[in-house]
């Protein structure tokens, strides 16, 4: 009799256990499976492969075709490319040039977020619709717009010299008559226009973003500062930015990244890839990997070590916004 009774009572708990436990809803995990094979598919199988590609000697198209074995050389590709001085060089062409165009866009995008945050209605709208035409153009299409300014014969910019006065131009610049000059030949002019090609396609959407999180701002807590007396810097500072300092940090990983994988404008400003002093870490990717002799694996394994690159940027970001979390 006790041992049915302990059976039964054993039973009871049980089922009280089971009722008790919170069900799983599977269906957001269904509703989310398709993103996660998109994504698989298009991201990470790519990724995979190039990961793979970057252990092994690859310099024809049939090894790619599979019409050949891939050599297994593991990290001989690495080790080539650390050890070579001109990967320095592009990797400090890369650091450089992200770093100047990450804070050019930051602080033009937000000068112009404030504005748009200043101006009426109808003029904000009209403001944001010509600086978000910047946006909205691709790359490419700017960037040849871009390059035909600076062409050295029937470019604005040129034009533009030719007109300046022979002694006011031959006092400042050294020379009266503009054309044929290469603009893209010196590498530091070549960066600047580079840089400002890339601004001028950046910092709208930073300019957008930074005035979404002004309207987020309580007009209160402004008007509050400027009763106290505070100036529009010291409200900037004092207010205004360590409430947006989230957005502003998202703002920077991205640009760090976008400015990082830099591409499509510098292969067209420099008309390919002969340009080597010019090179950053996307473009020599490119050109190690078909340029002749093509070297895919190695290509690979810079295009690996970019990657690498920037997600240590976004885990530093990361690991910065859980400290801010967790100490407040």
């Amino acid at each position: 009799m006790s041992t049915l009774t302990k059976s039964t009572g054993a039973a009871a708990a049980r089922k009280t256990s089971a009722r008790r436990r919170p069900r799983v809803d599977r269906l957001p995990y269904l509703l989310l499976l398709p993103c996660v094979v998109v994504i698989a598919v298009l991201l990470l199988w790519p990724l995979g492969q190039v990961v793979a590609m970057s252990f092994y000697k690859l310099d024809s198209v049939r090894q790619l075709r599979g019409d050949r074995e891939w050599p297994w050389i593991g990290l001989a590709n690495y080790t080539q490319i650390l050890g070579d001085p001109f990967f320095r060089t592009v990797l400090r062409n890369t650091v450089l040039f992200a770093a100047a165009n990450v804070v050019l866009t930051m602080i033009l995008g937000t000068l112009v977020g404030l504005l748009l945050n200043r101006l009426g209605r109808r003029m904000a709208t009209f403001v944001a619709s010509c600086v978000m035409l910047a946006w909205a153009t691709p790359a490419l299409t700017g960037t040849i717009v871009w390059k035909w300014i600076f062409d050295d014969t029937s470019g604005l910019v040129t034009w533009l010299f030719n007109k300046l006065p022979d002694g006011l131009s031959t006092a400042l610049f050294g020379r009266s008559d503009w054309t044929g000059y290469g603009w893209f030949n010196s590498p530091l002019l070549f960066f600047a226009i580079l840089t400002l090609v890339v601004v001028w396609h950046s910092f709208p959407f930073i300019a957008v973003s930074v005035l979404a999180g002004l309207k987020s701002v309580p007009s209160e807590l402004h008007e509050a500062a400027r009763v106290d007396g505070a100036g529009p810097w010291k409200v900037f500072w004092k207010i205004t930015f360590p409430l947006l300092r989230p957005v502003f940090g998202i703002l920077i990983v991205l640009s760090t990244i976008w400015d990082f994988k830099v591409f499509t404008q510098q292969f067209v400003l420099a008309g390919g890839t002969q340009d080597r002093p010019t090179f950053m870490l996307s473009i020599y990717s490119y050109a190690e990997a078909f340029s002749p002799p093509p070297k895919y694996g190695v290509g690979s394994a810079i295009a690996v070590i970019l990657t690498l690159i920037l997600l240590v940027v976004t885990g530093l970001y990361v690991r910065m916004v859980l400290k801010q979390e967790e100490d407040a």
